[in-house]
């Protein structure tokens, strides 16, 4: 269940849902997930599904993870992304496989260890892991071209706002404002010389995200 091949049967399910890029379907193609999860759930790791990595947070499915970094990457060159909880780790080694300089920010100070040890043996020389809160952003690494937030804010951090590059994208979840019962939607948001736009992309389910650190 943890094969190359098992690896690729995934990559085809993402390409029958509609993912599109090559540059991200081979990056999900060559990152081993099994190893991001825990081992009674390593037969599990390519199925389309969020899994449970403790703390009370997810390693999210491969399907989310592809389409918003295929939203990140439409018509783009990659550049420097920040990555909003690392979580187990996987994601930042699926941008990494894509991305020239990937900073990845993590609250849970003991899953930012456990993420550190999941990457070792990956030798991903292009990965900057960090403790920090979210909601600040990395601001002496900013500015980002892209932005990746893997937990559902109520609304777009400031902060994170304005460590985007001017041209640049940021894509995560926000929490529905209209008392929709915890409904969530992504939302691109794109930073021009003129201010920031915003489009409201697929409903989406994640953890919702903290502030401070932990």
């Amino acid at each position: 269940m943890t094969s190359q091949r098992t690896r690729s049967r995934m990559v085809e399910r993402l390409r029958a849902k509609g993912i599109r890029d090559e540059r991200v379907l081979a990056a999900l193609g060559s990152v081993p997930r099994h190893l991001f999860v825990e081992e009674a759930l390593a037969s599990r790791a390519y199925e389309d599904t969020a899994l449970p990595i403790g703390f009370s947070q997810t390693i999210s499915q491969p399907y989310v993870v592809a389409r918003m970094i295929e939203l990140l990457l439409d018509g783009k060159t990659p550049g420097k992304v920040l990555e909003v909880g690392t979580g187990c780790g996987y994601q930042a080694a699926v941008l990494a496989a894509i991305f020239p300089e990937v900073y990845s920010l993590e609250r849970i100070r003991a899953l930012l260890e456990r993420a550190r040890r999941n990457l070792l043996g990956l030798r991903l020389a292009n990965l900057r892991l960090a403790h920090g809160d979210g909601y600040a952003g990395l601001e002496q690494a900013a500015p980002f071209h892209s932005i990746i937030v893997a937990a559902a804010a109520p609304s777009i951090p400031e902060a994170l706002a304005r460590q985007l590059a001017p041209g640049g994208r940021m894509i995560l979840p926000l929490a529905a404002q209209n008392g929709s019962g915890g409904a969530q939607r992504l939302v691109l948001v794109e930073r021009s010389g003129r201010g920031y736009t915003e489009a409201e992309l697929d409903p989406v389910r994640f953890v919702p995200m903290e502030a401070g650190k932990a």
